[in-house]
């Protein structure tokens, strides 16, 4: 068994290039200043002199030669003295500006900005990521300088068979896909969405280690409803309404039709896609397509493991999930998401008969089986008329009269809407049920968190348990105490979910597959750790986080013979290896940045 699980180490190390501490030499087909215009093979000055004759760069750098440790610290030096210089400006201003070096060096050299970042984790990602990519995304058109991912439009119908080919890369492992139609909390930004999966991808290569080299950002414009941006000078999308109907699917159908073609074993995750089409393409493709949607099931996926960490903080057993209570503030496609994975998860521990004690609120407030046009995605989570009013309610009631009736263990917010746990609202959740109430305020970005942590602790309670969307400081409470917050942060899920989907060689993502990677991320924290408030890791564990999640993603794969198996390691070498083993495996093909020799060849 050992052998087998070496065995696979050895193949991936071989088909993976920089995945060992001493890399092979690559060979490339390229001279003198058209490789230093490649981001992929520049180095800046770090070439070493036997290089530069090889390959034609005498002359075309500074003499001096610089390591890569050198140059790392170098970049450190240069972001740290713009923090200085930025400071008294405004949160966006400074957030641009780090934004902005941060791509300069993305765009001059790969291999050392997937370093530093892999290096400072904690610090970068907020900036290449949410909240900041949130401000990238609506200023984008501005920020263009080069492109980066593939753009494909309404005007493209018919060619996408043919365009999928003009990606450079012969393998990509995966895609990150949007329409720009519901971006965070911020709404229909067209093709400025292109942000979005650009970040995402950024995550897979930090957190999973997906080689750079085989990664797609995808932005599917089809026009946008945003007047403003149709009145841009500048917007660089479709200057047309947003496609509807099967005017609009056929486009997506088309699109998922060309990426099968080319790269069969590619991973499509879909991202901030506005709710009807979220479900609707979820549904469509899934049981087509290795494919899943972030915003539904990742989110979900997070949120799960606060849930079942909040069990564990409240000094109860992971069983008596089936007891909590829980409101939930928002009906799109999170709100609705963690609901249906909540449901699952009551219905594995109870049984079929089970009656979770969930409610769901909307703009029109608490939904029943009583209101007219329900949204179809929403009904199965309505509740019955004769259950409200037991307990004093009505068809719409508001979020402080479901608070106050219902007391609940764990108030969750993925309304979108900022500050609607208002100070009335946080002060009826010290009368919960619970004397560990949990609060969530999951909305991103930070504008639009349902509540501060600040006030969640100042109004609800010092003994309550947080989470937010968006990174917050945690709360001094005085006299020794911190009131711990917890970012319910997609990047403890996705990037394992798409690695281990990708190395199991999985031809669907399964519901099993996305529990089991809920499961792992609430397991993973301490008793001791889960007492104190801490319901997720830190960030800079994130490589070790997601190898686990992983893995816990292949063997659930394995275990409903959905996995066929990555490169040389098939599905029979899969299962006989142990949890620990296929962790290391999952480590094993995990890139890492390195400089390796380059090689001309002819």
């Amino acid at each position: 068994m050992w052998w087998l699980a070496r065995s696979a180490a050895s193949n991936l190390r071989r088909s993976r290039r920089f995945s060992t501490a001493i890399p092979g030499p690559c060979m490339v087909h390229k001279r003198g200043a058209d490789i230093l215009h490649d981001p992929w093979f520049n180095k800046d000055t770090a070439f070493p002199l036997t290089e530069r004759d090889r390959l034609g760069l005498r002359g075309l750098l500074p003499p001096r030669v610089i390591s890569f440790e050198q140059q790392h610290a170098r970049f450190m030096e240069s972001y740290q003295s713009l923090e200085r210089n930025t400071q008294g400006q405004p949160d966006s201003v400074v957030s641009l500006a780090k934004w902005r070096i941060l791509n300069r060096l993305h765009d001059r050299n790969e291999t050392l900005y997937y370093r530093v970042l892999i290096d400072n984790i904690e610090d970068f990602a907020p900036i290449i990521y949410t909240p900041t990519v949130g401000l990238v995304c609506q200023n984008y058109s501005g920020l263009f300088r080069r492109p980066r991912g593939m753009y494909f439009s309404a005007k493209d119908k018919g060619e996408m068979m043919s365009m999928i080919y003009n990606w450079p890369a012969q393998q990509v492992d995966m895609i990150v896909l949007t329409d720009g139609s519901r971006i965070l909390g911020l709404g229909d930004l067209g093709v400025q969405g292109i942000g979005i999966p650009i970040g995402k991808l950024d995550i897979y290569v930090a957190a999973a280690g997906i080689n750079p080299q085989r990664i797609l950002p995808v932005m599917l414009d089809v026009g946008t409803n945003n007047q403003k941006l149709l009145e841009n000078r500048l917007y660089l999308g479709l200057r047309q309404p947003r496609l509807e109907g099967e005017e609009y699917l056929s486009i997506v159908d088309e699109f998922m039709e060309a990426v099968h073609a080319r790269w069969p074993k590619a991973i499509v995750q879909f991202e901030d896609f506005q709710m009807k089409w979220a479900f609707e393409t979820l549904q469509r493709y899934r049981k087509r397509f290795c494919m899943f949607n972030d915003d539904i099931q990742g989110t979900a996926g997070v949120a799960l493991a606060g849930l079942l960490g909040t069990v564990r903080a409240q000094g109860r057993s992971l069983a008596d999930f089936v007891n909590q209570k829980i409101v939930v503030v928002g009906a799109g496609s999170a709100g609705l998401g963690v609901l249906n994975m909540a449901v699952q998860a009551v219905s594995r521990m109870a049984g079929g008969e089970a009656n979770p004690q969930f409610f769901l609120l909307d703009k029109d407030g608490l939904i029943t089986n009583a209101r007219k046009d329900i949204d179809t995605a929403a009904a199965p989570f309505a509740k019955t008329l004769g259950e409200v009013e037991s307990l004093g309610l009505r068809e719409g009631a508001n979020i402080i009269e479901v608070v106050k009736k219902v007391k609940p263990h764990v108030l969750l917010g993925l309304s979108g809407v900022g500050g609607i746990f208002n100070e009335e609202v946080l002060k009826a959740m010290r009368d919960s049920d619970s004397a560990k109430p949990a609060i969530f305020a999951m909305s991103n970005p930070t504008m639009n968190a349902e509540c501060t942590p600040y006030d969640a602790f100042k109004h609800a309670g010092e003994n309550i348990v947080f989470a937010s969307g968006s990174p917050f400081k945690s709360v001094n409470l005085g006299n020794g105490k911190v009131g711990h917050v917890n970012q319910a942060n997609n990047m403890y899920l996705f990037p394992g979910i798409g690695l281990g989907a990708l190395l199991s060689g999985a031809r669907v993502i399964s519901d099993g597959m996305l529990q089991a990677a809920a499961e792992c991320l609430a397991s993973y924290m301490t008793d001791e750790e889960i007492q104190s408030g801490i319901l997720y890791p830190s960030i800079r564990s994130i490589r070790d986080i997601t190898a686990n999640v992983g893995a816990s993603v292949v063997q659930a794969a394995l275990a409903e013979e959905l996995a066929e198996g990555h490169g040389d390691v098939g599905p029979r070498e899969l299962v006989q290896m142990s949890k620990e083993e296929i962790v290391k495996y999952v480590k094993c093909n995990m890139w890492y940045p390195v400089y390796s020799p380059l090689v001309h060849e002819k």
